[in-house]
């Protein structure tokens, strides 16, 4: 059995027992699949802008497309879309709850797609449905998708980018 020299080798620290291990490195995230990167929206203008112009249509429009886009994005999301704009469509017919089921169920989705591009999670689905409540969830949820799209840089929407979670 060979020592190390003094001056050689790392320091290693003493704790009760014996020495401490090695800190372990993390190894980098590494390609699960790929999907088609979505297109980065203005927050402002999905939340207020559009929706004035179009009298509230383009809240349906974009509720729909972030669904589809989430779906190309990560098939393991499941396709909801029509079924997102459905609940909102119909969602009188539940009084109002299934709509608030699928806006919740949007903010795991975002939660899901960031963890898929290899961001920390910081997509919040009670502060998603808080924010929705006072009429800020569209903005919010749209910076939060926006994260995803930057973390793919100048890649084009549709475009096949890597998942890695």
């Amino acid at each position: 059995m060979s020592y190390p020299q003094q001056g050689q080798g790392q320091p290693q620290q003493y704790q009760q027992g014996g020495y401490a291990p090695a800190p372990a490195q993390q190894p980098a995230p590494v390609a699960t699949g790929t999907g088609a990167n979505m297109k980065r929206r203005n927050p402002v203008g999905v939340w207020l802008g559009l929706p004035i112009i179009t009298f509230g249509i383009y809240g349906l429009v974009w509720f729909f497309k972030v669904h589809a886009e989430l779906y190309r994005y990560d098939r393991r999301v499941g396709d909801s879309a029509l079924n997102a704009l459905l609940s909102m469509l119909f969602g009188a017919v539940t009084f109002g709850i299934w709509p608030l089921v699928m806006w919740i169920k949007l903010g795991g989705r975002i939660r899901q797609a960031q963890r898929a591009a290899g961001l920390t999670s910081t997509c919040s689905v009670g502060l998603g449905f808080l924010l929705g409540i006072l009429g800020f969830g569209v903005l919010y949820y749209q910076i939060q998708l926006n994260k995803v799209v930057d973390r793919y840089g100048g890649t084009p929407p549709e475009q096949q980018v890597s998942l890695v979670a």
